[in-house]
This record gives C-alpha cells, structure tokens and sequence, in this order.
C-alpha cells in the first residue's frame, strides 16, 4: 500500500514540475478567447516550467520541513483516525523524519534527543561515501533519481494537453493559467513507473509569472494494477492532490498533498484517505551544513515547536 501511494504520489509531483520538454506544448490549445495563450506562449510557458521545477527538485535536497500527516474516515465528521508532525530532514540520500508530536501530543524531549543523535548519524555517514552501506544508499537514491527524470522524459509522450482558461487556483486565491492533461492513447509505457501513466487524467494551476505548478489535482480513470493485478490494484475513481508553495526566490515546494482512493492488496481491500500539510520550510544544506546545524542544536538542547499543530 505504501508503495502504491509513492508512486503516485511521483506522477502527481511530477505532472506538478515536469510537464516538461517542448513537445508537450505542442498538443492543440482549444480556443484563443478571454486572453487564451498562443500555442507558441503555452510553449514558452512550459519550457520555463521545466527548468523551474529542476530547480525545485534539487532545492528540496537541502531543504528540511514539517510535515503534518493526517488520515481520516469517510463519515460526516470526516473523523482523524492518525495524527503525527514530523520534522523532515534531508540526508543525501532521501530524509529522516523525527516524530515531533503525535495526536496533539509532543514527544518527550528523551524521545528527541534520540531521534536528533540518529540524525547526527546519518549526517555522518553521509559524509562517507564509500562505506558500504552508505554507497548502497546512494546508488538507491541515484536510481530513484533516474527513474524521476526518467518519467519526466515520458511526459510529453503519455499526455495531451489543452487549454482550459486562466482562474484563481482553488484554495489560494492566485490566478493561474489551467492546463490539461489527458492520456495519450498512442503511449507505451516503458518502466513500471510509466504504467500509471495512461490511468491518470489531472488538470494543473500554473503561476504564470514565475512559472511555477501552484496546484495539481489528478484523478484514476482506470484500475491501476500491480503485476498486472497479481498483487494488488488501486481502483478507478481515486484522487490525488498537490499544492506548491513558494519558499524562497525562484524556489517553490510541496506544500500540501491529500491521498483519497481505495483498492485491495491480494485479496485485501484497503482504502488511503489522508493528507500530509508542509510547512516551515528551512535551507539546512548539504550533509556536511547539515551536520554541523545538527551538532548545534545537540549542544543547546534546542528543540523546535510543531509549526503546524494539530487542529
């Protein structure tokens, strides 16, 4: 289940960043009314996106945050049934995430003090790239890397886009241009990752001025199957959000994203209703800043508060 909510937690993120490549802008834009951009400006306006978002994805290495991760029941109340903030920082080779507070409760500061020592020690690690284990972590985080750029590279081929106007993006109030994305039935997928692909209809918010994804909303128009369904499936009608927030100049994050669908493993159905909200957003750096950030905070006893708390 986890594994199916990374991947699509990935082609959401990225038709957030990458709708990228110019032969993605060269599918029709319907209609030159109300101020429609030109096909040759939807061009120009994804070309900008791409090289964005590449900046975003190698920002977010150095940036660590707060996630506050919360599921909840389809009921009335839309009842909390998980409620945890974590501090999420970058390690080199992926994150760490230290527990901060847990249903409104903070951790003891016992409890973080042991997750900040963990911390040094993989920023330590980190440090040393031919140990062992720590060249198995970043030949991993290489090829997730490349799968990344990889699915990134088959945008372009795996959707068709089209105008759909310009409108205050839900949720924020910001006026964006609205693309949107349809499968393009000509694709073949060529990774496992890919796959997802020709299942996925989603319509995306972009910042025209900064050139920025503001929000993604994606929809499952069909059964996602794992091993051709062997394993599990993720059932048509699921939903997947994304927002992107800026954080510092020329720098946009994700700031938000909600998981809505069901499906079964094996023969065990499941259903995934939660929503992960991010917030205070800070450069730590390399491994090596990192560490001496961390060792610091270990030497003052410093520990920070929940920055978006539980309601």
């Amino acid at each position: 289940m986890r594994a199916m909510r990374i991947q699509v937690a990935i082609v959401v993120s990225v038709l957030a960043g990458a709708l990228a490549a110019g032969e993605i802008a060269a599918a029709p834009v319907k209609g030159q009314q109300n101020g429609a951009l030109t096909p040759e400006q939807v061009r120009e306006l994804v070309e900008r996106l791409r090289v964005n978002q590449h900046r975003n994805d190698t920002a977010l290495a150095e940036y660590e945050r707060q996630e506050r991760r919360y599921a909840w029941k389809h009921d009335e109340q839309k009842t909390i049934t998980e409620d945890k903030t974590y501090r999420v920082v970058p390690t080199g080779t992926g994150t760490l995430k230290l527990l901060l507070e847990e249903k409104g409760r903070r951790v003891t500061d016992e409890t973080y003090k042991k997750e900040l020592r963990e911390l040094e020690r993989v920023l330590q690690n980190a440090l040393n790239p031919q140990e062992s284990r720590q060249r198995q972590a970043v030949e991993k985080w290489e090829r997730r890397s490349r799968e990344r750029r990889e699915m990134v590279d088959a945008v372009p081929q795996a959707f068709l886009v089209s105008w759909a106007g310009r409108e205050p993006a839900p949720g924020t109030g910001r006026t964006c241009v609205k693309l949107l994305f349809e499968p393009n039935p000509k694709f073949t997928p060529d990774s496992r990752n890919e796959e997802i692909f020709p299942h996925v209809r989603a319509t995306v918010w972009i910042d025209e001025t900064e050139a920025q994804a503001v929000r993604v909303e994606a929809e499952i128009t069909r059964d996602i199957g794992v091993f051709g369904g062997v394993f599990g499936k993720i059932y048509k009608g699921g939903t997947f959000l994304m927002e992107q927030a800026r954080v510092a100049d020329g720098v946009w994050l994700p700031s938000r994203y909600e998981f809505d669908f069901d499906g079964r493993r094996f023969v065990f159905p499941f259903s995934v209703n939660e929503t992960t909200e991010i917030t205070a957003f800070r450069r730590v750096g390399p491994p090596a800043e990192a560490l001496a950030l961390v060792r610091r905070e270990i030497q003052n006893g410093a520990r920070p508060a929940a920055a978006n708390p539980s309601k």
